[in-house]
């Protein structure tokens, strides 16, 4: 079953998933960069390493669990972003911070939501991004673009949301999460 409140989850789709009592959620930041730097907002994204553990391949913001030094989840997506993509953390602006994402790997995930209005040299972390990109945030804020799939996963049919662009394949975690800036911005 969804946990309860205003924020989402990897079990929104899912909701005959039963999930273990007193199990402790690990905090995590990810950003939502918005680079207004370009003809029409863009939103940048990484294609994390395929030589990863957990999820390898995978689209992804920029972001990671929150370590003890960090103040809170925005030091947090701002830190993981300056090492995985080189975004200096002066850049952003920061706007706003969507309701939270439980993950089926025991994150809550808060999003927090950047306006960049410069460029900036990217260098990805090739220990853990195999590619930066960016994606039209008009394509990402049309509700009609996303598209539920499943597959199997640990003996179970899962479902999930998708939200494909020319050659990635947007889906689980990240794909909800801008699913549900989506669905804000047109209520």
């Amino acid at each position: 079953m969804a946990r309860a409140g205003d924020g989402s989850s990897d079990f929104d789709l899912n909701p005959d998933t039963v999930l273990p009592p007193g199990r402790k959620l690990r905090p995590a930041g990810v950003l939502v960069p918005v680079s207004l730097a370009h003809p029409e907002p863009r939103v940048i994204l990484t294609k994390r390493s395929s030589a990863l553990k957990h999820h390898p391949g995978q689209i992804a913001f920029p972001g990671g669990k929150q370590d003890e030094g960090d103040a809170d989840v925005t030091a947090t997506a701002l830190r993981e972003a300056q090492e995985e993509i080189g975004l200096p953390p002066a850049l952003p602006r920061i706007v706003g911070h969507l309701p939270s994402h439980e993950t089926v790997t025991s994150f809550t995930v808060t999003p927090v939501i950047a306006v960049l209005d410069d460029l900036f040299e990217v260098i990805a972390e090739p220990g853990e991004v195999d590619e930066v990109f960016s994606v039209p945030l008009r394509h990402l804020m049309r509700l009609e673009n996303y598209v539920v799939e499943s597959r199997r996963w640990q003996g179970q049919q899962r479902y999930y949301y998708t939200v494909p662009f020319g050659p990635y394949y947007i889906w689980g975690a990240t794909a909800r999460m801008l699913r549900g800036l989506a669905a804000r911005m047109q209520a």
